[in-house]
């Protein structure tokens, strides 16, 4: 399963922004995806920003006022000369090419399409994109509501809901209050296959009921059973519960966690892939790199942190000596 997060289209973004043609005065995104992508171009490239729909309608252009706009004088968008229109991905081709005819009905200008990312097999249907990601893929941005989520498991805590912390996660009065009144985070759009938490079993009904509050379908609620808490919080039982419900299910694909080291260990346990909430990132088998990617990044910009001050010490030392 191919994986990008927003990081990912940031440093593409910068990595091609060079070959953005240079006349291009006004950058309009695909809503809703495409907006993200261009959205980061607009701010990047100083770049007039409008979305399709605004764009058709002839809106005025917003601005914010703690910046000089490159084409502050572009006011009506179809008073530009060369639009940028942009998209996340092309799959079918059918978005991209709705929009372009749409845009060409109205503008009299040149048109340049862009999407940030593009399979070998589509990549004549756009004058540019920046990366080649195939199928199967999946964004950081869409994929609580990918049609993946009907073939995943899916964890409550942390993912659904707020996570439970102490003095409320204390398996008494405090938690069922906590349980009843949480505060909903990334509730998916499409109907998940497994719901898979370590609540104890004993707290069904109380997770039924803030479920169906908040919309979230599923086909099966799988909970830690009521063993006595010293046995769930042996090393490893939440990991081993997970992994195990993931690995029995050939249809699940994927599973989505909250937390860093369990998504990590979920997968090498259950050898399928798992999406982390906690820091972004895809956990695929085989692929260590890119599991381990953000933990790399994340101690090599502590390495050059430690460097600089040690050298600002040293150098600090050198200049009271001298």
């Amino acid at each position: 399963m191919n994986y990008r997060n927003v990081n990912d289209l940031s440093r593409l973004i910068t990595r091609h922004a060079g070959q953005i043609p240079i006349d291009v005065d006004l950058v309009v995104g695909i809503p809703r995806s495409g907006m993200l992508v261009a959205s980061l171009v607009s701010l990047k490239l100083n770049l007039p920003l409008t979305d399709l729909y605004s764009f058709l309608r002839n809106d005025d252009i917003k601005r914010g006022d703690t910046r000089q706009y490159k084409h502050a004088q572009l006011i009506k968008p179809l008073e530009a000369r060369k639009i940028l229109l942009v998209d996340d991905s092309i799959a079918s081709g059918k978005s991209m090419a709705r929009a372009a005819a749409q845009v060409n009905e109205l503008f009299h200008g040149s048109v340049c399409t862009l999407v940030a990312f593009a399979e070998r097999h589509n990549t004549q249907a756009v004058d540019m994109y920046l990366e080649l990601v195939e199928q199967p893929r999946v964004f950081e941005w869409n994929i609580m509501h990918h049609h993946y989520i009907s073939h995943a498991c899916v964890d409550i805590d942390g993912v659904l809901c707020v996570d439970p912390v102490p003095p409320d996660a204390d398996d008494g009065p405090n938690y069922q209050q906590l349980l009843a009144n949480a505060s909903p985070l990334f509730i998916p759009s499409i109907k998940a296959s497994r719901l898979v938490t370590t609540r104890f079993e004993r707290y069904r009904s109380d997770t039924e009921a803030w479920l169906q509050r908040h919309g979230v379908e599923y086909d099966s609620l799988h909970m830690f059973p009521d063993v006595p808490e010293d046995q769930r919080r042996q090393p490893g039982a939440k990991i081993r519960f997970k992994a195990r419900i993931y690995r029995e299910d050939p249809h699940c694909v994927l599973f989505i966690e909250s937390e860093e080291t369990h998504a990590s260990g979920i997968m090498q346990l259950a050898d399928k892939p798992v999406f982390c909430i906690e820091n972004n990132e895809m956990y695929v088998p085989g692929a260590s790199f890119g599991a381990f990617k953000a933990q790399a990044m994340r101690k090599s910009r502590s390495f050059v942190r430690k460097c600089s001050e040690r050298l600002a010490s040293l150098w600090t030392g050198r200049s009271s000596i001298g």
